[in-house]
């Protein structure tokens, strides 16, 4: 039985599973315990975590990537405990997989399928299941194995299906390459449907949460904009965008709550979930969103940095917002970000410091983009003067006998059609 079989079945319910991470001696480890984000994410799945084991590697073994003892040292932990299955923090490829399960005697999973049994969980949205749904396809496709012993024999005439004396395993393939291609072909409706969709709300300026999952992005949009955004405890509570309007003190924008991003994101993960990051890319600020709290904080961002280069919004226009800084309990570490990150704002979604200055530091960002006007004209001519007050800032106002003199700050977007009232 397959191990995506095996979680389905058992529908990630206290499954007992073995969490393994190989790291090679050049790396640096993530965080203090390097299992510790592969345990959340296992915890996060469903799974029971029975035993952890670590190796620092000089080479990668070809044939089960960690070495001999190691494997040794974890069929002993599964028999010992009872586990189901074993999980590795590292992308294995096929052949390694076989070889581990034989030698384990229980299903193994890496890191990307894990994360893609997670976003199989949470997905909501047609898109967001559309884009699960490929990206798995994708990883099964050469991984397929013989389950049943029929799988080996000649079959006969199969149709459209396949030729006399085709395997079962060629059939699989064709149907599975079958359903990737009509999975991207949906895809890509849905794709063109989101970016009308993004691009038609360009009239308002357009603020993006980014950040790595658990980071509080969602309680930071909640704080924001009371629209009681799905927030838990968990690594990709969501993964569907959602967008509402911010109200600033003198200004509307859209803010937009994106999926988590992790490190060592498959990067089949990252092409089929573009369309969901549009709103990423058509942002006009990014806010990223850091548990200044945590102590891979530093790494967190570097990941978050590599994901946005990776779908082309590493130039954006980005504030660091360090949250979560009422549970600092290392003021060092705290100092170390704001020194990297000199725009930043301090803030604690969940208690509401600091949020004030959040909304000024953003107003500030709007306005720098905003052009000045200095105008006078007529009195009667009331629909720019509507038109400023309802696209701009109003500054100061004079009347004057048959005149208005208006100061004003207006969106560059806004602006020709200011122009063109004032001309009229």
């Amino acid at each position: 039985m397959s191990d995506r079989t095996i979680l389905d079945q058992l529908n990630y319910a206290s499954l007992p599973a073995v969490l393994v991470s190989g790291v090679l001696s050049r790396e640096e480890p993530f965080g203090d315990d390097p299992l510790d984000e592969l345990e959340a994410l296992a915890e996060t799945a469903g799974l029971e975590v029975v035993g952890k084991a670590y190796q620092k590697l000089e080479n990668i073994n070809p044939r089960t990537y960690i070495g001999k003892g190691k494997v040794a040292e974890v069929a002993a932990m599964v028999k010992e405990s009872g586990a189901r299955i074993v999980v590795f923090d590292n992308e294995l490829r096929p052949n390694q997989q076989d070889a581990l399960e034989e030698e384990v005697g229980v299903s193994v999973l890496d890191r990307t399928e894990l994360i893609l049994a997670i976003f199989g969980q949470h997905t909501r949205t047609r898109q967001a299941k559309v884009q699960v749904q490929l990206a798995q396809a994708e990883y099964e496709l050469p991984r397929l194995k013989n389950l049943w012993t029929h799988l080996e024999r000649q079959r006969g005439a199969l149709g459209k299906v396949g030729g006399a004396g085709e395997r079962q395993i060629e059939v699989d393939r064709r149907l599975l390459r079958d359903r990737i291609s009509a999975l991207k072909a949906e895809l890509e409706q849905i794709n063109r449907r989101r970016h009308i969709e993004v691009q038609r709300r360009s009239d308002l300026f357009q603020v993006a949460i980014v950040g790595y999952t658990n980071a509080g992005k969602s309680t930071l949009m909640n704080a924001l904009t009371q629209e009681g955004v799905l927030a838990e405890d968990k690594l990709f509570a969501t993964l569907d965008t959602r967008t509402c309007v911010w109200k600033l003190p003198d200004h509307k924008v859209l803010l937009s709550d994106t999926v988590g991003f992790i490190r060592n994101l498959p990067h089949r993960l990252v092409a089929s979930f573009h369309a969901t990051l549009e709103e990423v890319l058509q942002a006009d600020l990014l806010l990223h969103v850091v548990d200044a709290s945590h102590t891979s904080a530093v790494e967190m961002i570097e990941a978050v940095n590599g994901v946005l280069k990776e779908i082309g919004a590493g130039d954006k226009r980005t504030l660091m917002v360090l949250n979560k800084i009422d549970l600092v309990r290392q003021a060092p570490q705290l100092t170390h970000l704001q020194n990297l990150h000199p725009e930043h704002v301090r803030v604690s979604a969940k208690s509401g410091v600091g949020l004030t200055d959040l909304e000024r530091k953003v107003q500030e960002v709007v306005e720098e983009r905003e052009t000045r006007v200095d105008w006078t004209f007529s009195a009667g001519n009331g629909k720019l003067l509507a038109y400023l007050k309802q696209h701009g800032k109003i500054l100061n106002i004079e009347y004057a006998e048959s005149e208005v003199h208006v100061e004003a700050l207006i969106e560059p977007r806004y602006y020709g059609q200011a122009v063109a009232l004032r001309d009229a």
